[in-house]
């Protein structure tokens, strides 16, 4: 089940959020949100669902393990890691390494062809966190298996986060209160979300769909630079708006989330971008990855190597493929010439380094939404090298025109929202804008505009629901 799908908006979430308002009793709230989460993940995939509740049952034996044999607990934290990186790996990474040994060794063992249960990526990681911060003793062990499992299945972050820390959750399971404003800030929040979701991304998605659907042979060079920059702007609402729904939910039942978003395309640097963008997920690799390494403990050629293996594994963990490997390692490589001392230089100039920014962050996205590197570098190609590529006989009004006018109007939006936001007069508006009646009206234009959007099937799966 998808946050934008009209089973969801119309049935599932009312019925939710009317019994969890009608039962009163906390621990009967959680139940009832225990099962609804179930009931959600097990909407689209049923038999997955047997994953997932193995899943938070193996880490809370691990948990009670870890807590009773403490001087045992590394072994059992070793133990818990490997079965959560098999699961995750068996389901997610086998037919790619199959592949991958073919390739290299020109053998023909047959691909699995095992299909990836939506959200393993999310809960797995969440529920390893939960593990390992145990035995790092950040809090007591929870005997309560429901309310475990609760934190790992809760619907709003389950398929595609943010990735909630159990120490920033527990407290929230026991003890929350729901009131009239968190809730009105919830659905505020959740409404927004939505209309980034159906309204922009899927919009945009039309026209950058059909671009890279084009024979690439027959791509201009204008069509190649519309096409990434119009995944930069459907990939950035596509997710952000995912969060904002997730955080706007977690709001409506009392529970408060993290930012996974702040502006990223603001950034005047990729060491800021990864500060900006899906800020639980860096968060994770850096607590869980980079410093356990040794982090820049250790000098900095071991720092460097740390962070190339935290961007190989961040791109892994996107998707079983080497073009999201090469993505990763893209950015490392350049975070890690920023730490050698290119950031000095980009300080000099806001406008240079954040066309800088924006040139890498487009650049990678060519090769985290293309099919192939061929395909990547062949779209680059004509980007960079556009006068030698004209238009051809696919012109640009052969796209939808109303998706490629939008991405041309996200692009000047965002500048000039960004614009908008650094003012400090900005401020003072929005306060007088949020929960103002025509901020109300807006919203209502919103969420009426999504629902026909809707009604007529213009939408897609959010693209982080694959990861």
């Amino acid at each position: 089940m998808v946050f934008s799908s009209m089973v969801f908006l119309w049935i599932f979430l009312p019925v939710v959020f009317v019994l969890s308002r009608i039962i009163r009793n906390l621990k009967a709230q959680n139940i009832l949100l225990l099962l609804a989460s179930l009931v959600f993940y097990a909407w689209g995939e049923p038999s997955y669902l047997i994953l997932l509740l193995v899943s938070i049952f193996m880490n809370w034996i691990f948990g009670l393990l870890i807590d009773r044999f403490r001087n045992r607990g590394k072994l059992f934290l070793a133990l818990d890691v490997i079965a959560n990186l098999a699961l995750l790996g068996y389901f997610k990474y086998a037919d790619f390494s199959i592949n991958t040994v073919n390739r290299l060794f020109h053998t023909s063992i047959p691909a699995a062809n095992i299909a990836l249960p939506v959200g393993i990526s999310f809960f797995t990681f969440q529920a390893m966190s939960y593990v390992i911060d145990l035995y790092r003793g950040e809090y007591k062990v929870q005997k309560n298996l429901l309310d475990l499992a609760l934190y790992v299945s809760f619907f709003p972050q389950l398929i595609a986060g943010p990735i909630v820390l159990y120490k920033d959750i527990d407290e929230q399971i026991r003890h929350r209160e729901i009131t009239r404003e968190k809730t009105a800030s919830g659905i505020r929040r959740f409404l927004y979300g939505l209309g980034k979701k159906v309204i922009l991304s899927n919009l945009i998605a039309i026209a950058v769909d059909n671009l890279f659907g084009l024979d690439v042979s027959t791509m201009s060079g204008a069509q190649a630079w519309i096409a990434a920059i119009g995944y930069t702007l459907q990939i950035y609402y596509d997710f952000s708006g995912y969060s904002d729904m997730a955080i706007g939910l977690g709001r409506m039942f009392g529970f408060e989330f993290l930012e996974n978003f702040t502006l990223p395309y603001q950034s005047a640097s990729i060491r800021e971008f990864w500060r900006r963008w899906h800020i639980s997920l860096g968060a994770w690799f850096r607590n869980y990855v980079y410093i356990p390494l040794g982090g820049n403990r250790k000098g900095k050629v071991r720092t460097y190597v740390n962070l190339f293996i935290v961007f190989a594994l961040t791109g892994l963990w996107h998707g079983a493929a080497w073009t999201f490997v090469f993505w990763g390692l893209f950015h490392g490589f350049f975070i890690i010439i920023e730490r050698m001392g290119f950031s000095k230089v980009l300080d000099k100039s806001k406008v240079l380094s954040h066309v800088y920014t924006m040139l890498v962050v487009i650049i990678g996205w060519v090769f985290f939404r293309a099919d192939s590197g061929r395909q990547a570098l062949a779209i680059l190609e004509r980007m960079f090298l556009f006068w030698r590529y004209p238009q051809t006989g696919s012109l640009l009004l052969s796209v939808e025109t109303l998706p490629a006018i939008a991405i041309v109007l996200g692009v000047i939006g965002c500048g000039v929202l960004q614009g908008i936001a650094m003012a400090p007069a900005f401020k003072t508006r929005a306060l007088k804008w949020k929960n103002s009646v025509p901020e109300a009206v807006f919203l209502t234009v919103v969420l009426v505009y999504s629902l026909l959007l809707l009604a007529n099937n213009t939408y897609n799966p959010f693209i982080y629901y694959k990861f």
